[in-house]
């Protein structure tokens, strides 16, 4: 009977070491290192070809006929705090909604206006340090995690993009700056008080006078955990990091396959439009639209390859190194990882807007 017994244990063992081997494969990028820069060369397809992520709902907020505190009109961004407390920046209200854990509604933090405390046009929010932050194109609003105005900074000569903090109070932006010669979008550190540490990297607008070009590349930027700045601007699959003190240390690249602008993707855009106004249509789309970081420093590109369902877009997740590990569907728009779980903002088919809370569980150890 013994020997039955351990001849099946030797089976199953056998059978669950085939299984992972299918499942994994070596990684077949290449890591050189260019004038002190890591270059992390990706190919098309990644180590792990199955499922390796799964996540499963825990929270839904959003449309409830009987409370309005649980309706928005339109939701631009989230964020959380270290007690999984969710602050939910709805741009046409001008105002953030704040939810405890367990998704109940506690407190409304601004209101539309010019003055301290009142959001003209709120873009993003933040919880960098005990505090909110709030960024309009022109300034920065800091609030108390008890929605008390804190501080507020104004960007006088800066016309943000985008701004993140690290652990430290810096401020790092991106922003436009429109010379009619030469216009550019520059990538900045800043302290707390808004004098210029460092200017990192400038890049040229992709431009046509007289031209709107949509599907052009996208600006993007992002802060993670330990402090380093990632960024992206390229006509290629290309994401540069930079250390805490602003200098290039790597780029993560990746083999892809273009995804071609449709003639459905034209007339939508050009649908309505005046017959003045000239597009200049690229062939295909960027090679990414964002990005999102983890706590484990994994890193989530979001592709402009569309997947089954409504709102779902395959993600090159891409581990600590920079080597592309997995390619996994997500729904609509991840905004945070934090806690073992998933923050994402997602709309039904009638429109509505959702915040909706996931656990992520990984079954790989990259």
């Amino acid at each position: 009977m013994k020997n039955y017994i351990y001849l099946f244990f030797f089976i199953a063992c056998l059978f669950l070491l085939i299984s992972c081997n299918q499942q994994k494969s070596e990684w077949a990028g290449k890591i050189e290192v260019i004038d002190g820069i890591t270059v992390v060369k990706n190919p098309k397809e990644p180590i792990y070809q199955e499922e390796v992520l799964s996540i499963e709902e825990e929270l839904s907020i959003g449309y409830d006929e009987e409370d309005e505190n649980y309706m928005f009109s339109y939701i631009s961004h989230i964020t959380v705090d270290g007690n999984g407390r969710i602050y939910v920046l709805d741009r046409r209200e001008s105002h953030v909604k704040l939810f405890d854990q367990s998704g109940e509604y506690i407190r409304t933090i601004g209101r539309a206006g010019q003055g301290p405390g009142e959001f003209n046009i709120p873009v993003f929010i933040y919880y960098p340090r005990n505090e909110l932050l709030v960024m309009e194109f022109d300034r920065l609003s800091f609030f108390s995690p008890e929605g008390k105005l804190q501080r507020v900074i104004p960007m006088k000569t800066e016309f943000l993009s985008r701004a993140r903090c690290d652990s430290q109070g810096n401020i790092i932006t991106t922003s436009s700056v429109l010379d009619p010669e030469n216009p550019y979008y520059v990538l900045k550190k800043f302290d707390s008080e808004i004098n210029l540490i460092k200017e990192i990297i400038k890049v040229p607008m992709q431009r046509s006078p007289g031209v709107i070009i949509p599907f052009s590349s996208n600006l993007y930027m992002t802060v993670d955990a330990e402090d380093n700045i990632i960024f992206s601007y390229s006509k290629d699959y290309e994401i540069q990091v930079f250390n805490p003190d602003g200098d290039l240390t790597k780029k993560i690249k990746r083999e892809y396959e273009p995804v071609e602008i449709t003639d459905e993707e034209k007339e939508e855009i050009t649908r309505g439009a005046p017959s003045q106004i000239k597009y200049e249509f690229p062939k295909a789309h960027p090679p990414y639209q964002r990005f999102v970081h983890d706590e484990m420093g994994r890193l989530y590109v979001q592709s402009n390859e569309k997947g089954e369902g409504l709102s779902v877009y395959y993600y090159d997740v891409f581990n600590r190194e920079g080597q592309y590990i997995v390619r996994v569907p997500l729904r609509q728009y991840p905004v945070v990882f934090q806690g073992g779980k998933l923050y994402s903002l997602e709309e039904s088919e009638d429109g509505y807007q959702y915040i909706k809370r996931y656990k992520v569980t990984w079954n790989i150890e990259n």
